[in-house]
């Protein structure tokens, strides 16, 4: 009999990886049948397919973890049913390899091999006749196979959950749009809403679940804040009559009184005191009611291809007059710059900065007036000299009814002209900035979209 050595594996023969055998290589030298030469426990299993499968699928979760704009709802949602999914079958398949593992080592308890007189067992080239040789070299077969079949599971069950770890995904994020399909269209009707249209409604059909009550929720503001600019409207018409009326009634009445030949010079006097009163609060009702309406966004309706340059020319035309009597020079860089919006509220905007900067100059001053792209908007630019403006009364000029100390008490306007200007911008989806210059005086940026 051969001298084997301790350990499995065959004598006199190189060193090389362990194969399983078949359950064909186990054969009896001798006709004499022995104990537990049935098949063994994962011999079938065939060790040569275990590098088999499963390789190239590992990258899947790394592109579903790809860069996303922004975390949204349903990127969150689907992420969630992913991950829970994901973590429910990591756990199953560690279960699974548990019980498989503890369930091959059970049945490996149950087969114990001894042979008769006489009797030798042929494992491949090597011939065993010993019966502690051939439990050793059957337990380290037995071992490697169990480990082999281990491996395969573990390979291929994890080749099987992340291929269903990227279905999940995909259906995960398929069902988070289904159920936020509500939430959209409230999101639509939202932005459809605006200051002139807010005959929108959701009427959201389905079951009365928590988006059926929030979109009734929302119907019903809606439904209030219509009432309430309804009746804005109503009430700015209704001001409009009357206080125009009357004061239209005043000023005619006083033009004829100043017309007569005959009028003392104390009548007179007192009747063009009157008249500039009376001018003064006409110019009041008319700011305060393009205020009123200038606060609303406009509709996209409402907007159409305006020139800023167009603009401010018929805007300096205006102011020319009044530039010349106040010793004011007006200087202008117009270049065709054209926006989405309102012609005549964004002509009162530039009339407005015009009339401001002419106003509030100093004789031998100028006014500077530019219109100009600024990436995808356009700008315009109002500029002039003046007195000395401290920084940190810029920012409440553009309140009603307030202006700088030293203009405080000047009949030249009545405060309202940059408020209505950033009121007119704001409902145009622009911006206004104004910052003082170094030599006196300001300078303003309005920056509307396209």
């Amino acid at each position: 009999m051969a001298d084997l050595p301790e350990s499995g594996g065959a004598p006199r023969v190189p060193p090389r990886p362990p194969q399983p055998p078949r359950p064909a290589g186990f054969r009896s030298s001798s006709s004499t049948s022995t104990t537990g030469t049935n098949k063994l426990p994962g011999a079938a299993a065939g060790g040569g397919s275990g590098n088999g499968g499963g390789g190239g699928t590992a990258s899947h979760p790394e592109r579903l973890a790809g860069p996303l704009l922004r975390p949204t709802i349903r990127f969150r949602l689907t992420a969630l049913y992913g991950g829970m999914f994901l973590i429910a079958g990591i756990l199953l398949l560690g279960l699974v390899y548990v019980l498989v593992r503890n369930s091959l080592q059970v049945q490996s308890d149950l087969y114990h091999i001894r042979l008769s007189a006489n009797t030798c067992l042929q494992i491949n080239d090597t011939k065993l006749c010993d019966d502690a040789t051939v439990q050793r070299q059957l337990n380290a077969i037995q071992q490697f196979q169990e480990n082999q079949a281990l491996n395969e599971l573990l390979r291929q069950s994890l080749t099987a959950l992340l291929g269903l770890a990227v279905v999940a995904f995909a259906f995960g994020y398929i069902m988070a749009g289904r159920v936020l399909q509500p939430l959209g269209r409230i999101t639509r009707t939202a932005r459809k809403v605006v200051g002139s249209d807010l005959h929108q409604r959701i009427n959201l059909d389905g079951p009365d679940d928590e988006f059926k009550e929030l979109a009734d929720t929302f119907d019903e503001m809606l439904e209030r804040l219509d009432r309430a600019f309804d009746s804005q409207r109503r009430f700015v018409a209704n001001a409009s009559h009357e206080l125009r009326t009357p004061l239209a009634i005043n000023r005619t009445l006083l033009e004829v009184q100043l017309s007569d030949p005959d009028a003392p010079a104390e009548v007179k006097q007192l009747g063009k005191s009157l008249l500039a009163t009376n001018q003064r609060s006409e110019a009041l009702v008319e700011g305060l009611l393009l205020l009123a309406r200038s606060e609303n966004e406009l509709t996209e309706k409402d907007r159409q291809p305006v020139d800023l340059a167009e603009v401010a020319e018929r805007a300096l035309e205006q102011c020319r007059a009044d530039a010349a009597s106040q010793e004011v020079e007006v200087r202008s860089d117009l270049q065709e710059v054209v926006v989405r919006g309102n012609g005549v509220l964004l002509e009162r905007v530039a009339l407005n900065l015009v009339q401001n900067a002419v106003k509030y100059n100093e004789p031998g001053g100028w006014v500077r007036v530019e219109a100009r792209r600024m990436g995808e908007g356009g700008l315009l630019e109002v500029s002039n000299t003046g007195a000395v403006v401290p920084g940190y009364e810029v920012d409440g000029i553009f309140e009603p009814f307030r202006r700088l100390a030293e203009r405080t008490g000047s009949d030249k306007g009545v405060g309202l002209g940059l408020s209505i200007v950033r009121s007119v911008v704001r409902a145009h989806g622009g911006s206004i900035a104004a910052e003082p210059r170094p030599g006196g005086g300001l300078s303003v940026r309005v920056l509307l979209p396209s």
